[in-house]
Protein backbone atom coordinates (compact mmCIF):
# COMPACT_ATOMS: atom_id res chain seq x y z
CA UNK A 1 0.00 0.00 0.00
CA UNK A 2 0.94 3.10 -0.64
CA UNK A 3 1.56 6.32 1.64
CA UNK A 4 1.18 10.10 0.48
CA UNK A 5 2.55 12.37 1.90
CA UNK A 6 0.72 15.07 3.75
CA UNK A 7 -0.05 18.32 2.94
CA UNK A 8 0.84 21.03 4.51
CA UNK A 9 0.42 24.49 3.22
CA UNK A 10 -2.44 25.39 0.75
CA UNK A 11 -1.70 28.97 -0.95
CA UNK A 12 -2.17 31.09 -3.69
CA UNK A 13 0.50 32.77 -5.95
CA UNK A 14 0.43 36.68 -5.28
CA UNK A 15 1.53 38.97 -8.30
CA UNK A 16 4.69 40.98 -7.31
CA UNK A 17 6.33 43.79 -9.08
CA UNK A 18 10.07 43.08 -10.01
CA UNK A 19 10.99 46.55 -11.70
CA UNK A 20 9.29 46.89 -14.47
CA UNK A 21 7.14 43.68 -14.66
CA UNK A 22 4.11 41.80 -12.79
CA UNK A 23 4.75 38.15 -11.45
CA UNK A 24 3.88 35.81 -9.43
CA UNK A 25 5.73 34.89 -6.45
CA UNK A 26 4.31 32.02 -4.83
CA UNK A 27 7.61 31.13 -2.92
CA UNK A 28 8.48 32.82 -0.37
CA UNK A 29 4.93 33.73 1.04
CA UNK A 30 2.29 33.58 3.73
CA UNK A 31 4.53 32.33 5.98
CA UNK A 32 6.52 29.94 4.00
CA UNK A 33 9.88 31.16 4.50
CA UNK A 34 11.28 28.64 1.92
CA UNK A 35 10.86 24.66 0.47
CA UNK A 36 14.75 23.62 2.31
CA UNK A 37 16.74 23.49 -0.43
CA UNK A 38 14.72 25.19 -2.77
CA UNK A 39 14.96 29.44 -1.78
CA UNK A 40 12.49 31.27 -4.16
CA UNK A 41 10.16 30.36 -6.87
CA UNK A 42 8.76 32.86 -9.54
CA UNK A 43 6.75 32.10 -12.49
CA UNK A 44 6.86 35.21 -15.26
CA UNK A 45 4.49 35.33 -17.68
CA UNK A 46 3.04 34.99 -20.02
CA UNK A 47 3.87 38.27 -21.29
CA UNK A 48 2.91 39.46 -25.46
CA UNK A 49 6.59 39.95 -26.37
CA UNK A 50 7.37 42.44 -29.33
CA UNK A 51 9.30 45.31 -30.21
CA UNK A 52 6.78 47.56 -28.46
CA UNK A 53 6.54 45.46 -25.18
CA UNK A 54 9.79 43.45 -23.91
CA UNK A 55 9.69 44.26 -20.24
CA UNK A 56 11.37 40.75 -19.33
CA UNK A 57 15.28 41.85 -20.46
CA UNK A 58 17.73 41.09 -17.52
CA UNK A 59 20.92 43.03 -18.54
CA UNK A 60 24.13 41.61 -16.79
CA UNK A 61 23.72 41.01 -12.77
CA UNK A 62 25.93 38.32 -10.40
CA UNK A 63 25.12 35.70 -8.25
CA UNK A 64 26.58 33.57 -5.72
CA UNK A 65 26.20 30.73 -3.23
CA UNK A 66 23.28 28.90 -5.11
CA UNK A 67 21.77 27.64 -8.17
CA UNK A 68 19.87 29.86 -9.97
CA UNK A 69 17.19 28.21 -12.62
CA UNK A 70 15.22 28.64 -15.68
CA UNK A 71 12.45 26.49 -16.83
CA UNK A 72 11.06 27.76 -19.79
CA UNK A 73 7.13 26.81 -20.83
CA UNK A 74 6.53 29.11 -23.98
CA UNK A 75 9.04 31.57 -25.90
CA UNK A 76 12.44 31.51 -26.13
CA UNK A 77 15.51 33.49 -24.28
CA UNK A 78 19.20 34.27 -24.67
CA UNK A 79 21.30 33.22 -22.34
CA UNK A 80 25.10 34.94 -21.80
CA UNK A 81 27.24 34.74 -19.03
CA UNK A 82 30.83 35.38 -17.78
CA UNK A 83 31.99 31.71 -18.36
CA UNK A 84 31.46 32.66 -22.12
CA UNK A 85 28.09 30.94 -22.46
CA UNK A 86 25.78 31.53 -25.01
CA UNK A 87 23.42 29.84 -25.66
CA UNK A 88 19.42 30.56 -26.68
CA UNK A 89 17.03 28.39 -24.29
CA UNK A 90 13.42 27.79 -26.26
CA UNK A 91 10.04 26.56 -24.63
CA UNK A 92 10.75 23.05 -23.17
CA UNK A 93 13.88 23.96 -22.24
CA UNK A 94 15.96 24.34 -18.95
CA UNK A 95 18.95 26.37 -18.05
CA UNK A 96 20.49 25.12 -15.07
CA UNK A 97 23.28 27.68 -13.54
CA UNK A 98 25.54 27.00 -10.70
CA UNK A 99 26.80 30.17 -9.67
CA UNK A 100 29.32 28.90 -6.83
CA UNK A 101 31.57 31.63 -6.00
CA UNK A 102 30.49 33.53 -8.86
CA UNK A 103 29.06 34.19 -12.39
CA UNK A 104 27.76 37.22 -13.87
CA UNK A 105 24.92 36.53 -16.26
CA UNK A 106 21.93 38.14 -17.97
CA UNK A 107 19.17 36.73 -19.96
CA UNK A 108 16.23 37.71 -22.63
CA UNK A 109 13.96 36.90 -25.03
CA UNK A 110 16.32 36.81 -28.01
CA UNK A 111 16.16 39.37 -31.07
CA UNK A 112 14.27 37.04 -33.36
CA UNK A 113 11.67 36.62 -30.84
CA UNK A 114 11.06 40.24 -30.18
CA UNK A 115 10.87 40.95 -33.73
CA UNK A 116 8.03 38.02 -34.80
CA UNK A 117 6.74 38.68 -31.20
CA UNK A 118 4.75 35.85 -28.84
CA UNK A 119 3.83 34.87 -25.58
CA UNK A 120 6.85 34.82 -23.08
CA UNK A 121 6.61 32.04 -20.00
CA UNK A 122 8.72 30.33 -17.44
CA UNK A 123 9.91 29.86 -14.03
CA UNK A 124 12.72 30.58 -12.19
CA UNK A 125 14.03 28.65 -8.96
CA UNK A 126 16.91 29.39 -6.54
CA UNK A 127 18.05 25.68 -5.17
CA UNK A 128 20.09 26.96 -2.20
CA UNK A 129 23.86 25.26 -2.31
CA UNK A 130 25.36 24.14 1.08
CA UNK A 131 28.29 25.62 2.65
CA UNK A 132 30.87 22.99 1.61
CA UNK A 133 30.00 23.91 -1.93
CA UNK A 134 29.40 27.80 -1.82
CA UNK A 135 32.14 28.65 -3.16
CA UNK A 136 32.54 26.02 -5.58
CA UNK A 137 33.79 26.18 -9.32
CA UNK A 138 31.19 28.28 -11.48
CA UNK A 139 29.05 25.88 -14.20
CA UNK A 140 26.45 26.12 -17.11
CA UNK A 141 24.14 22.98 -17.86
CA UNK A 142 21.71 23.45 -20.84
CA UNK A 143 18.89 21.28 -21.97
CA UNK A 144 16.76 21.47 -24.59
CA UNK A 145 12.96 20.00 -24.57
CA UNK A 146 13.97 16.72 -26.84
CA UNK A 147 16.99 15.94 -24.19
CA UNK A 148 14.64 15.52 -21.53
CA UNK A 149 13.37 12.25 -20.84
CA UNK A 150 9.74 12.03 -20.09
CA UNK A 151 7.96 9.00 -18.16
CA UNK A 152 4.09 8.45 -19.49
CA UNK A 153 1.10 7.38 -16.99
CA UNK A 154 -0.66 4.45 -17.41
CA UNK A 155 -3.16 5.90 -18.73
CA UNK A 156 -1.08 7.62 -21.56
CA UNK A 157 -2.84 11.18 -20.52
CA UNK A 158 0.36 12.50 -18.52
CA UNK A 159 3.89 13.42 -19.36
CA UNK A 160 6.16 14.27 -16.30
CA UNK A 161 9.35 15.49 -17.59
CA UNK A 162 12.62 14.07 -15.24
CA UNK A 163 15.02 16.87 -15.50
CA UNK A 164 16.90 16.55 -12.57
CA UNK A 165 16.17 13.47 -9.98
CA UNK A 166 14.75 9.98 -10.57
CA UNK A 167 11.44 9.01 -10.81
CA UNK A 168 10.82 5.20 -11.92
CA UNK A 169 14.58 4.19 -12.75
CA UNK A 170 14.68 7.27 -15.34
CA UNK A 171 17.52 9.80 -14.14
CA UNK A 172 17.43 13.07 -15.34
CA UNK A 173 20.14 14.82 -17.00
CA UNK A 174 21.19 17.53 -14.81
CA UNK A 175 23.84 16.64 -12.50
CA UNK A 176 23.25 18.05 -9.02
CA UNK A 177 25.04 18.80 -5.84
CA UNK A 178 23.08 17.39 -3.65
CA UNK A 179 19.80 14.91 -3.93
CA UNK A 180 16.69 17.38 -5.52
CA UNK A 181 14.19 16.08 -8.11
CA UNK A 182 12.73 18.48 -10.56
CA UNK A 183 9.83 17.62 -12.89
CA UNK A 184 7.06 19.19 -15.22
CA UNK A 185 4.26 17.57 -16.16
CA UNK A 186 1.65 18.09 -18.70
CA UNK A 187 -1.95 16.05 -18.12
CA UNK A 188 -4.78 16.08 -20.33
CA UNK A 189 -8.07 16.01 -18.60
CA UNK A 190 -8.76 12.72 -16.01
CA UNK A 191 -5.07 11.84 -16.06
CA UNK A 192 -3.68 10.84 -13.18
CA UNK A 193 -0.54 10.04 -11.87
CA UNK A 194 1.98 8.55 -8.42
CA UNK A 195 4.81 10.65 -8.25
CA UNK A 196 7.22 8.98 -5.72
CA UNK A 197 9.12 11.47 -3.53
CA UNK A 198 11.62 10.53 -0.65
CA UNK A 199 10.16 10.71 2.64
CA UNK A 200 13.12 13.10 4.05
CA UNK A 201 12.07 15.23 1.12
CA UNK A 202 10.64 18.62 1.49
CA UNK A 203 8.64 19.17 -1.74
CA UNK A 204 5.93 21.21 -3.43
CA UNK A 205 3.68 20.90 -6.09
CA UNK A 206 3.47 24.67 -7.90
CA UNK A 207 0.39 24.65 -10.71
CA UNK A 208 1.13 26.94 -13.80
CA UNK A 209 -2.49 26.39 -15.69
CA UNK A 210 -5.08 24.39 -15.43
CA UNK A 211 -6.86 22.63 -12.42
CA UNK A 212 -5.88 19.28 -10.33
CA UNK A 213 -6.68 17.05 -7.52
CA UNK A 214 -3.84 16.37 -5.11
CA UNK A 215 -3.87 12.90 -2.96
CA UNK A 216 -7.82 13.13 -3.67
CA UNK A 217 -8.57 15.96 -1.37
CA UNK A 218 -7.03 19.35 -2.28
CA UNK A 219 -8.06 21.06 -5.48
CA UNK A 220 -5.47 23.65 -7.17
CA UNK A 221 -6.84 25.93 -9.62
CA UNK A 222 -4.94 28.97 -11.64
CA UNK A 223 -5.86 31.97 -10.70
CA UNK A 224 -6.89 30.39 -6.96
CA UNK A 225 -4.38 28.86 -4.87
CA UNK A 226 -1.64 27.25 -7.29
CA UNK A 227 0.73 25.73 -4.31
CA UNK A 228 1.20 22.57 -2.36
CA UNK A 229 3.86 22.25 0.35
CA UNK A 230 3.84 18.62 2.24
CA UNK A 231 5.51 17.05 5.03
CA UNK A 232 8.08 14.71 5.63
CA UNK A 233 6.03 11.69 6.21
CA UNK A 234 5.16 9.88 3.15
CA UNK A 235 6.90 9.01 -0.70
CA UNK A 236 4.43 9.37 -2.82
CA UNK A 237 2.24 12.34 -4.02
CA UNK A 238 -1.13 11.85 -6.86
CA UNK A 239 -2.59 14.26 -8.49
CA UNK A 240 -5.43 13.85 -10.83
CA UNK A 241 -6.27 16.67 -13.97
CA UNK A 242 -9.80 18.00 -13.77
CA UNK A 243 -8.84 19.63 -17.11
CA UNK A 244 -6.07 20.23 -19.14
CA UNK A 245 -2.93 21.23 -17.11
CA UNK A 246 0.68 22.00 -16.98
CA UNK A 247 2.15 21.38 -13.20
CA UNK A 248 5.91 21.79 -11.66
CA UNK A 249 7.07 19.14 -8.92
CA UNK A 250 9.89 19.81 -7.17
CA UNK A 251 11.60 18.10 -3.63
CA UNK A 252 15.02 17.93 -2.49
CA UNK A 253 17.04 16.70 0.94
CA UNK A 254 16.72 19.62 3.72
CA UNK A 255 20.53 21.39 3.64
CA UNK A 256 19.33 22.72 7.64
CA UNK A 257 21.99 25.62 7.27
CA UNK A 258 21.99 29.12 8.58
CA UNK A 259 20.66 31.31 5.01
CA UNK A 260 21.88 34.97 4.48
CA UNK A 261 20.43 36.73 1.73
CA UNK A 262 20.91 39.68 0.02
CA UNK A 263 19.97 40.80 -3.40
CA UNK A 264 21.60 37.91 -6.07
CA UNK A 265 23.65 36.48 -3.22
CA UNK A 266 22.78 33.37 -0.95
CA UNK A 267 25.36 32.76 1.59
CA UNK A 268 25.75 31.36 5.65
CA UNK A 269 26.78 34.70 7.29
CA UNK A 270 26.72 38.41 6.68
CA UNK A 271 30.77 38.65 6.63
CA UNK A 272 30.47 36.36 3.36
CA UNK A 273 27.70 38.40 1.93
CA UNK A 274 30.22 41.68 2.20
CA UNK A 275 33.09 39.42 0.83
CA UNK A 276 30.46 38.80 -2.15
CA UNK A 277 29.85 42.25 -2.49
CA UNK A 278 33.73 43.38 -2.21
CA UNK A 279 34.34 40.36 -5.43
CA UNK A 280 32.02 41.41 -7.54
CA UNK A 281 33.06 45.08 -7.22
CA UNK A 282 36.62 44.08 -7.67
CA UNK A 283 35.91 41.79 -11.24
CA UNK A 284 36.70 38.18 -9.29
CA UNK A 285 33.32 37.01 -10.48
CA UNK A 286 34.02 37.50 -14.17
CA UNK A 287 32.68 40.06 -16.71
CA UNK A 288 29.91 40.60 -18.90
CA UNK A 289 29.11 43.27 -21.05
Amino acid sequence: MKNYKSIQHKVASPLVNMGPIKLRQPLPTEGIENVDPFLLLHHYGPYAISEFSNPFDLGPHPHRGFEPITLLFKGEQLHRDSLGNEMVVKAGGVQWTTAGRGIIHAEGPTKEFVKKGGDLEGIQLWLNLPAKDKMMTPNYQHLEENQIDTIVSDDKKVALNIIAGEQNSVLGKIKTQTPVNVFTANANEGGNLDIQIPENHQSLIYLLDGEIVVNNSEVLKKGDNQILTFNQDGDFINFKAKKESTLLIISGTPIKEKVTQYGPYVMNTQTEILEAMRDFNQGKMGYLY
